[in-house]
C-alpha cells in the first residue's frame, strides 16, 4: 500500500493548514488518499525502471503537480523473459474517502516502442474506452485523463534520462488496467458518459480528499473570516485548484482571498450575504456553475446535475436554432454542449456564467457584494465570463424553470 500521508501536515504538503482543503483536513483529521492517476504513474515508473535495469523499485516514489513525492508499495510485479515487458501494480488507498476504486489494484504494462513512437496509451482489462464526445478525450482512445498522461509521460522521461531509453527519451507502449474494474465501474457515471470497458483514470493533483460536509463548510467560513480580518475587499470562491490557478492569474488576489469552495456554492453565498465583502468572483468549470445558473448550491454530482434542457433554453436566448437547441438537450455532456455553441456562434460559456451571477445574487438578497463569474474548461481556459454586478440590483431575463 502508499504510504498513508503525504509529506507536511495536509495534503498540499506545506507542513500548515492555511486554510481550503488544508484546513479541512486538520479540522476533521481525516486521512487523504491517492488518485488512480498517481497510482498509475506509480506503477508506470516502476514498470518501465525494471524494463531498462532489470530490477524494480520497492516501493517507488513519485512527484506530484503539487510537489509532493509519495511512495507506493509494490503488489504485484513482472518481467517476461528477455525483458520484453514489463508490469507493476499497486494497489489504490483512497485515505477517508468514501471512493468504489478505494482497494483496486491498478497495473502498468510497459513495453519498448521504436525510436521517436513517444508514450503511447492503451486501456487494458478494468480501463475504459471513450465512445462519445464531449470527454477531453477523443473517441476511441483509452480513458486516461490528460492530466494522469501528462505525470506518466514526465516520469518515463525521467527514467529513460537516468537508465538509457531511446536517446533518452521514453518510447514506450503504457498498457493501464485494474483489476475488477468493469465491474466498479458499473457504480460510476461512466456508462452513462459513454465510457465504456472499464474506469477512468482519473487526477488533476494526485491527491484524493476526503471530506465532511460541515467540516468544509466550516473551513470556508473561516476562510471568510481571515480574508475580511486581512482587510480584504475581493475574494473568490473556486471549485478547485485549477480554477483558483485562472482567479489569481486574472484578479491578482493574494492566497488569504481565495476560498476552496469545492461543491458547496451556497454555503460560500449564504456566508457572505451575513459577512459581506465588496466583490466576490465565483471561479469554476463551466459544467459545474452550469448547475449554479440553473438554481443548484450543492454542485457535487452525487447531488446535482447538469441540465441540458436548461442549457437549451439558454442556447435560445444566445439566438440558436431549433436544431442547434435539440442537439444541446441531447448532448452527453456539459463540454459537449458548450463544443456545438461555440462552433455555431453561440455564447453557452458567457450566457451560463451571467445566469449564474444572477443566481448567485439571488441567494445574496442584495447584500452589498458585487459578484462576477468565470467559467472555464479541464485546460483550464476561460470559456465564460459575466462582469461584476450586485448590490441588490433585480435579476432581469433569467430563463424559468
Amino acid at each position: 500500500m502508499a504510504e498513508a500521508q503525504p509529506q507536511g501536515t495536509g495534503p498540499q504538503g506545506t507542513g500548515k493548514a492555511a486554510g481550503g482543503r488544508s484546513a479541512q483536513l486538520a479540522h476533521t483529521g481525516l486521512r487523504p488518499g491517492w488518485t488512480t492517476g498517481a497510482c498509475a504513474t506509480a506503477a508506470s515508473t516502476a514498470a518501465y525502471t525494471a524494463l531498462l535495469t532489470g530490477e524494480f523499485p520497492d516501493p517507488v516514489t513519485i512527484t506530484l503537480p503539487k510537489g509532493q513525492t509519495p511512495s507506493f508499495a509494490l503488489a504485484v510485479e513482472e518481467l517476461a523473459p528477455g525483458r520484453t515487458t514489463a508490469m507493476a501494480g499497486v494497489v489504490k488507498d483512497a485515505g477517508d474517502d468514501p471512493d468504489v476504486t478505494h482497494g483496486a489494484l491498478v497495473r502498468a504494462t510497459v513495453r519498448a516502442l521504436p525510436a521517436g513512437s513517444g508514450v503511447v496509451f492503451k486501456a487494458g482489462p478494468g480501463v475504459g474506452t471513450v465512445t462519445r464526445p464531449g470527454l477531453p478525450l477523443d473517441v476511441g482512445e483509452p480513458a486516461i485523463n490528460p492530466v494522469p498522461r501528462q505525470l506518466m509521460r514526465e516520469h518515463l522521461a525521467q527514467v529513460a534520462a537516468r537508465y538509457g531509453g531511446t536517446g533518452a527519451t521514453a518510447d514506450v507502449e503504457v498498457e493501464i488496467s485494474v483489476d475488477h474494474g468493469e465491474e466498479i465501474a458499473r457504480s460510476t457515471w461512466n456508462p452513462r458518459l459513454g465510457i465504456l470497458g472499464g474506469l477512468s483514470i482519473l487526477g488533476t493533483t494526485g491527491i484524493v480528499v476526503p471530506y465532511s460536509c460541515s467540516a468544509w463548510i466550516d473551513s470556508i467560513r473561516r476562510g471568510v473570516d481571515v480574508a475580511r480580518a486581512a482587510g480584504r475587499r475581493h475574494v473568490a470562491g473556486c471549485t478547485g485548484s485549477t480554477s483558483e490557478k485562472v482567479a489569481v492569474a486574472l484578479h491578482h488576489l493574494p492566497e488569504d482571498a481565495l476560498l476552496d469552495m469545492g461543491d458547496f456554492a451556497g454555503a460560500v453565498l449564504k456566508y457572505i450575504r451575513r459577512h459581506p465583502v465588496e466583490r466576490l468572483t465565483i471561479c469554476g468549470g463551466f459544467a459545474k456553475l452550469s448547475k449554479l445558473a440553473a438554481g443548484h448550491l450543492d454542485l457535487h454530482s452525487a447531488r446535482s446535475q447538469v441540465d441540458k434542457g436548461f442549457l437549451a433554453e439558454l442556447a435560445r436566448r444566445g439566438g440558436a436554432d431549433e436544431a442547434l437547441a435539440g442537439a444541446v438537450a441531447e448532448a452527453n455532456t456539459g463540454l459537449a454542449a458548450l463544443q456545438l455553441c461555440t462552433a455555431a456562434g453561440v455564447p453557452l460559456g458567457d450566457l451560463v456564467a451571467a445566469t449564474a451571477r444572477d443566481e448567485s445574487l439571488a441567494v445574496l438578497r442584495g447584500a452589498p457584494v458585487a459578484v462576477d463569474v468565470i467559467c472555464i474548461d479541464r485546460a483550464g481556459m476561460v470559456v465564460g465570463r459575466a462582469e461584476p454586478r450586485g448590490l441588490g440590483e433585480v435579476r432581469q431575463g433569467s430563463p424559468q424553470r
